[in-house]
């Protein structure tokens, strides 16, 4: 599998701060509404959840606007438009936005959100926003000040004094600057520049090291769909013990687990909608290694039979099973600004409540495919393979 992805940005004029050179991660990826911050219980209808590690916690919506698709290849982009859906997002409160470094123009287009926030929306409004992003430098020596340059970028970018969340991820295990960066990263946080700092695709055994280093994280963004239920095999035991929390990306699969496949043959020419994104393309594949279209189609079956029940979608009963798995703090759904909204299905997750029989049903289709702890290896393994 792919270790990384490089797409241009179609036709969106915005000027970004320079930043050194890093390699380009694939990352993927309801409504969170309301009125209170407080909530910090993961109940069937918690909108926000606090994820926290001694001192340092932070309130965000249990559902997160994933913002990889603004990086190219889901269609044209226009500013004006994107920022406009953000909005919307915001106002329907879907308040949490995910992005990083190298999601193209994301950053500033979060910049341009938040200003508008602030001319155009009560307090209130602007007190539920979050913006979470991710730094995936090259395995570089992590100096203090070359960590500092490259948080000061994200910060201009997106026009704020602190980070809500730094998520930070590392190519070469052997190389252990991982711990330096981390530090260096706790020691901005002390600063103020970063409000919570956490990890994005690490695995279990390096997770550890990193808490046994003393370094406080919140949270581990990984790959968790039911297709790939490997964070709930080691990952998800650690953070139980540990307080760290679970974010997800990949939960709806680029729109794999969605009516639209329903029901489709890949074989056979101009059956079934066209793998025409990057994450469709991505999750495709892990769709082969874990069992096959076929197998697939007996769990799209068995999503649509217990989405007709509730009379809610497939993508919705998808994000909600994973969100009711243990260490699971939120999970992502990607968002292409300006292009297509799903305000109304995230709303239904959080009234939707999946009985035994459902919980049942899912587990005996999703068991029936390969282990792909086995086939992969732990979270963010796939990133790591050559």
């Amino acid at each position: 599998m792919a270790a990384s992805l490089h797409h241009a940005v179609p036709k969106l004029t915005i000027t970004t701060a320079a930043r050194p050179e890093s390699r380009w991660l694939s990352f993927n990826p309801v409504r969170c509404c309301a009125p209170t911050t407080t909530t910090t219980t993961t109940d069937a209808g918690a909108h926000r959840i606090t994820v926290k590690n001694g001192n340092d916690s932070l309130d965000i919506c249990r559902v997160l606007n994933g913002m990889w698709q603004t990086s190219g290849g889901w269609g044209r982009i226009d500013r004006d438009d994107a920022v406009e859906a953000m909005l919307r997002y915001a106002d329907a409160g879907l308040s949490t936005f995910d992005m990083a470094d190298h999601y193209g123009p994301a950053e500033d287009l979060y910049g341009i959100f938040i200003n508008r926030l602030r001319r155009e929306r009560p307090p209130e409004v602007l007190d539920r926003v979050r913006g979470l992003t991710k730094w995936v430098p090259p395995p570089v020596k992590m100096t203090g000040s070359y960590v500092r340059q490259n948080i000061d970028i994200s910060r201009k970018r997106m026009d704020v004094s602190s980070l809500d969340m730094l998520q930070f991820h590392w190519w070469d295990y052997s190389n252990p600057g991982y711990l330096d960066a981390l530090k260096h990263l706790n020691d901005l946080k002390e600063e103020g520049k970063i409000k919570t700092v956490a990890l994005t695709n690490f695995d279990t055994e390096r997770l550890q090291i990193i808490l046994e280093n003393g370094i406080p994280v919140v949270s581990n963004q990984v790959q968790h769909s039911l297709v790939d239920m490997r964070p709930q095999q080691k990952m998800a035991e650690l953070c139980q013990l540990t307080g760290v929390k679970l974010i997800t990306y990949g939960t709806v699969m680029g729109g794999l687990l969605s009516e639209k496949f329903l029901d489709t043959n890949l074989s056979i020419p101009f059956s079934a909608p066209p793998l025409n994104t990057p994450s469709l393309q991505k999750y495709k594949r892990m769709v082969d290694a874990w069992g096959g279209w076929s197998l697939f189609q007996s769990l799209l079956r068995t999503l649509n039979k217990i989405a007709s029940k509730h009379g809610v979608s497939i993508p919705t009963v998808a994000v909600k099973y994973i969100l009711d798995q243990p260490a699971v703090a939120g999970s992502m759904i990607g968002v292409r600004l300006g292009l297509a909204e799903h305000i109304n299905d995230a709303n239904a997750v959080f009234s939707l409540v999946l009985d035994e029989e459902d919980m049942n049903s899912i587990q005996e289709v999703s068991k029936k495919g390969k282990d792909l702890l086995k086939v992969i290896g732990d979270c963010g393994d796939e990133y790591r393979r050559i």
